[in-house]
């Protein structure tokens, strides 16, 4: 059974589902659609077109849906938030709707967004990725799955994340960081080794990971050459091919050395 609290507002229009938490002064827009067992704090609003899947839950203050702060924003435009199972948005933080009309800014499944984060419009997030307090993800920034990214960073727009890299703390990131990698001070440091011993990688794909970062950061060949001698030299493990294809990609350049 579900738990509204008397001073809470829920505007007409509004889809609450099963065993729902609402605590006092929260406010759910006519149009956000609230999935089973999700917990909204007291103080947190949730407005625009906005999905929260099951068991989300938002702490108080935090505003999930709110109008993009992009200046090129039409009256009129329809734009999304979705927010995945069991992803947790701690106090303050702040997910914006779309730009262009359509647009959705989306957050996957099992993520920790903690206080003060902030999500711009038309950004996407993977799953089980974890960012710490006061980092700030411009418009169009992709995360990919089990990124991990400290406190105080900022990120460009259009930047993309690698999938199980690690952000060190109070970064400026103007370009893509690598998969599988520790980011730190604008370069590459190192295979986050942790990550993926924790996620189960086998020891012939870190193996293979590790000489490819020997190459490609370590070796003084530009970054054409150290793709080819990757190509060439490396077992061409799943992961391995996935950092060539990472790099390739890259409309903004990576932050290799």
């Amino acid at each position: 059974m579900s738990k509204i609290h008397s001073t809470a507002i829920i505007e007409d229009g509004a889809k609450i589902g099963e065993d729902v938490e609402i605590g006092p002064y929260a406010v759910v827009g006519s149009e956000a659609v609230i999935g089973n067992r999700v917990k909204i704090h007291g103080h947190a609003m949730i407005s625009g077109s906005t999905i929260l899947h099951d068991e989300v839950q938002v702490f108080p203050f935090a505003h999930i849906g709110g109008k993009t702060q992009d200046l090129k924003f039409a009256e009129g435009n329809k734009t999304y938030v979705e927010v995945g199972e069991r992803t947790v948005l701690r106090e303050y933080v702040t997910v914006n709707c779309g730009t262009s009309d359509g647009e959705s800014t989306i957050i996957g499944k099992d993520c920790l967004l903690m206080a003060y984060c902030h999500v711009a419009h038309g950004c996407v997030l993977g799953n089980r990725i974890i960012i710490s307090n006061s980092t700030q993800l411009a418009g169009e920034v992709t995360v990919e799955d089990y990124a991990t990214i400290s406190g105080l960073c900022g990120f460009h727009q259009f930047t993309r994340v690698g999938r199980y890299c690690m952000v060190s703390a109070a970064s400026a990131i103007k370009q893509d960081v690598l998969p599988y990698m520790i980011t730190e001070d604008g370069a590459a440091r190192g295979l986050n080794i942790v990550r993926l011993t924790r996620c189960g990688f086998a020891e012939a794909s870190v193996k293979s990971l590790k000489e490819a970062y020997r190459i490609l950061c370590r070796s003084g060949l530009n970054v054409s050459q150290a793709i080819e001698a990757i190509k060439n030299d490396v077992e061409q493990t799943d992961e391995v091919k996935n950092l060539i294809e990472f790099i390739q990609a890259s409309k903004r350049g990576c932050l290799i050395k």
